[in-house]
């Protein structure tokens, strides 16, 4: 059985202030403004899709040598990290929760792919922010805004 599906604000809407995708979650503003009328099904089905950006996103830049490890080390840092999905999103949380203070990426099961290794890692987590908003931006353009305008 697949875990209720929570809610993935986190706080920092922009919606509100005019963004067609947030800036925080990388949600559709009316996603942001419908999803406690959405089914199961339909959260799942979001859910999944900015999970996808944001794996993709992350498996360009860091590559997880071992799962254990980063398991392991989101348990020791007391690091919130959903179970049942991709390892690339419990790391995604380790690097929100204190990217500036990892020192040895290989302690904590990961590396940093050869392009990105004289980035810090602090920077690396706002490019992967900055990415998965673009990703989430692009696809509401492609596939939603481009009807939403045409229809004013």
């Amino acid at each position: 059985m697949i875990p209720r599906v929570v809610t993935p604000c986190i706080g920092v809407c922009s919606t509100a202030l005019g963004d067609d995708v947030c800036r925080g979650c990388k949600r559709y503003s009316h996603e942001v403004i419908d999803w406690n009328s959405y089914t199961d099904k339909q959260k799942q089905i979001i859910d999944e899709r900015l999970d996808g950006f944001l794996i993709q996103v992350m498996s360009h830049k860091l590559t997880i040598r071992d799962v254990a490890v980063l398991q392991w080390q989101c348990q020791t840092q007391r690091v919130r990290y959903p179970a049942h999905k991709s390892p690339y999103i419990w790391l995604f949380q380790l690097l929100r929760a204190g990217a500036g203070q990892i020192s040895d990426t290989a302690q904590f099961g990961f590396v940093v792919d050869a392009a990105y290794q004289t980035v810090p890692l602090l920077q690396l987590r706002e490019m992967i922010d900055r990415e998965f908003y673009l990703l989430s931006e692009a696809h509401y353009q492609r596939y939603i805004g481009m009807y939403i305008h045409s229809e004013k």
